[in-house]
């Protein structure tokens, strides 16, 4: 049975930072791209970040380049998202991802094989 789980989220003041971990179990980690995708209330999920199976190539949506980072562990089975300077923007429900195959670029959701149940993040001003 195929498992993400991430963890990490919380309450956070403007300028902070937090780290996500998603757990992954199932599926052959090391053979898949992992990537977070955020959602904030009343809007659409977006692409916060990819990291292909080898943590050699790594993609960032603009508006989180130069804040967040994306890594991965993979004697552990997880992917991680190292978050600094959050903005209240940042504030939405983090997700973890995976798919078969890295690329450049946007990815959308509708893309993604797997998925996690999501951890909130919530940034204060």
């Amino acid at each position: 049975q195929v498992q993400l789980v991430e963890s990490g989220g919380g309450l956070v003041q403007t300028g902070g930072s937090l780290r996500l971990s998603c757990v992954a179990s199932g599926f052959t980690f090391n053979s898949y791209a992992m990537a977070w995708f955020r959602q904030a209330p009343g809007k659409e999920r977006e692409f916060v970040a990819a990291i292909n199976w080898s943590a050699f190539s790594t993609n960032y949506a603009n508006s989180v380049k130069g804040r967040f980072t994306i890594s991965r562990d993979n004697a552990k089975n997880t992917v991680y998202l190292q978050m600094n300077s959050l903005k209240p923007e940042d504030t939405a429900a983090y997700y973890c991802a995976a798919r078969g195959t890295y690329s450049n670029g946007i990815y959308s959701p509708g893309g993604m094989k797997y998925w996690g149940k999501g951890t909130l993040v919530t940034v204060s001003s």
